[in-house]
């Protein structure tokens, strides 16, 4: 399942980051902000329990979040630009750190490192990375978590390409998708286009 998060707010913070003329501090503020309302849809439908509460006038049974902390998995490097503005909002939330990178020559993703927290398998795990192009990383990254036991997982994107929908979709149907915006299609490179260039780099000022 693919949710396209079609909220004004984030299409229009979208748009701007898609200008090459947005500056590093530009894109890396509309990151955080962007993230934020994604998170908001991405962590839409998580369980409820109720617990009696003081208010200031009266004692009533009120909502809380059940079960245990949520897992943020960021797939390194650019995925920190979303996990950024998630935890601002998920503050108790844990943090994984999946490090892929693609072979410019394969498109194929290389590992280098993983650490996240124990007992994947009793919490949602949200992975975040800011494209989803030719999914090869992506499906690496899920693979790795279901490796170490997890069971609950959403993908949180900014921009998917329909290729990389497809093949991730083919790879793990049990694993919804939630992203911005679905592009027109990949380049030669395996850049989304229209797109917006490379995430990281742009996030960080590097080439």
């Amino acid at each position: 399942m693919v949710t396209v998060v079609d909220h004004p707010l984030v299409q229009h913070k979208l748009t701007i980051m898609r200008k090459k003329e947005t500056s590093t501090a530009g894109f890396r503020r509309l990151l955080r902000e962007i993230s934020l309302l994604l998170c908001y849809e991405v962590t839409r439908g998580l369980e409820i329990t109720y617990e009696r509460i003081e208010t200031p006038l009266e004692p009533m049974d009120a909502p809380m979040l059940e079960g245990k902390k949520l897992v943020f998995a960021s797939v390194l490097r650019a995925g920190n630009g979303l996990l950024e503005g998630m935890l601002d909002l998920v503050p108790a939330a844990r943090v994984a750190h999946i490090g892929l990178y693609r072979d410019h020559e394969t498109l194929q993703p290389v590992h280098y490192f993983f650490k996240a927290p124990s007992d994947l398998g009793n919490r949602l795990v949200i992975v975040v990375d800011p494209m989803l192009a030719t999914a090869n990383s992506a499906v690496a990254a899920i693979d790795k978590l279901k490796e170490e036991g997890a069971t609950n997982i959403r993908f949180l994107c900014l921009l998917a390409a329909p290729e990389g929908v497809e093949r991730f979709t083919q790879a793990h149907p049990d694993v919804p998708v939630f992203t911005a915006s679905i592009d027109d299609r990949l380049n030669e490179k395996g850049y989304i286009l229209p797109g917006l260039g490379d995430a990281g780099d742009r996030m960080y000022g590097t080439k």
